[in-house]
């Protein structure tokens, strides 16, 4: 047998063990997306701003995700052991923000576990030194932060997609700097794994969400600016946050970057995760990017926050002082030559979801590639000895027979 055989024998059995291992997430959720539940005359949001509710309906519970841009735009998360369990929103208290409690997810004995991630500020600062590090710059670099609490949204009843389970919101201020630009969130909701094809291609599954943040046009104030976002997190205070690390030798999906971050949730004193937020650690400069479009992205340590982020839905819904942590994400790396100014464009995304982050296998390409090589050696091995067995037994047989 050729030594191709032999490899392409490997490689198709890897393949083969690879699926009958189970890789692949065959979980699905019903999931269905409205805007605005309840809301009816003559009560009525400001132009532009909206209630997105997502359900995700499995079998004996429901995901709920609530994406609202009233205030700091926030996504949060409710988990309901409950089949049957809804959005209920008091509008005009929910509009006038004058009590927490004007929304629920009812029967609130069926929540299991819920948190938000609250948009809160951009941040812009001029790298004069190109360090790309916002701790090394100096306090006087920095421009006033854009609060996203003031952000005025375009109307976003063009962009939703409620059958394919999505919507794009659009803002800005009424300054120079956002005369012809815009910061815009991507929502969408899943029912079963997959993968989203721009890159970076984050592998969600049907118990996450995604929300892909870009701007795009914004005028930057100085001739080498860069950008921060900072977004916190929400969540009950009987669990703990960490941001984990995971790497992996497969860069098929996000060329040249090998590992993924995780903040993630844990219940204090457990291991366990029961949600969490995973991006990585890479930006695009354009909306069809190439390889060179890259850029890398760091984030600050965690950070503890003693008050709620001006957000409705955060204020609407947590009617205790939950736990909140902050963590600013830089786009860039030191020496980079090219700025914000070049493209004047910049995208990342993060899902987030309930349970353990999604995580990726080796893809069928690098199965091959590792049987190929394993493969080989193995191959010359088998044909190296057989070759030695004959030689030694064609060696043997020519000789003369000793004459008993």
């Amino acid at each position: 047998m050729s030594t191709f055989k032999v490899n392409l024998i490997c490689a198709v059995l890897c393949v083969v063990f690879a699926a009958a291992l189970g890789f692949g997430d065959k979980f699905r959720r019903k999931v269905s997306l409205e805007l605005n539940p309840g809301l009816n005359p003559p009560a009525s949001l400001p132009p532009g701003v909206a209630l997105v509710h997502a359900r995700g309906l499995g079998l004996n519970d429901t995901l709920h995700f609530l994406l609202c841009n009233l205030g700091a735009p926030a996504l949060l998360l409710v988990h309901t052991n409950s089949t049957e369990s809804e959005v209920k929103v008091d509008w005009p208290v929910f509009i006038n923000g004058s009590s927490p409690g004007s929304l629920k997810v009812a029967p609130e004995s069926s929540v299991q576990y819920r948190s938000a991630l609250v948009f809160t500020r951009l941040w812009e600062y001029d790298d004069v030194n190109n360090t790309a590090d916002p701790q090394q710059a100096a306090e006087s670099s920095f421009y006033p932060p854009y609060e996203l609490q003031d952000f005025i949204w375009s109307d976003q009843n063009h962009t939703a997609n409620e059958s394919d389970h999505m919507i794009t919101m659009c803002g800005g201020e009424r300054t120079e700097s956002f005369l012809n630009g815009s910061l815009c969130l991507k929502f969408s909701v899943f029912d079963s794994a997959g993968r989203d094809h721009p890159w970076p291609s984050l592998l969600h599954n049907a118990n996450s969400s995604q929300l892909r943040v870009w701007m795009d046009g914004v005028r930057p104030r100085g001739n080498s600016s860069r950008f921060l976002l900072e977004f916190q997190s929400v969540g009950d205070s009987g669990f703990q946050g960490r941001v984990d690390v995971r790497s992996s030798i497969d860069d098929e999906y996000t060329p040249s970057i090998f590992k993924v971050l995780e903040w993630v949730s844990s219940p204090l004193n457990s291991s366990s995760v029961r949600g969490f937020s995973q991006w990585k650690p890479v930006a695009y400069r354009k909306p069809s990017p190439l390889f060179e479009d890259a850029t890398p992205c760091r984030h600050s340590p965690l950070e503890p926050l003693s008050h709620i982020p001006k957000s409705a839905v955060i204020q609407a819904y947590f009617r205790d002082q939950p736990q909140v942590h902050g963590l600013n994400f830089s786009f860039g790396v030191d020496k980079d030559p090219a700025f914000y100014s070049d493209t004047e464009y910049i995208s990342w995304t993060v899902l987030m979801g309930l349970g353990e982050p999604p995580a990726d296998s080796f893809s069928a390409l690098i199965i091959i590639i590792i049987a190929i090589g394993l493969g080989t050696p193995l191959a010359i091995i088998i044909v190296g000895g057989v070759f030695v067995c004959i030689r030694k037994r064609m060696t043997r047989s020519s000789g003369y027979e000793p004459i008993n």
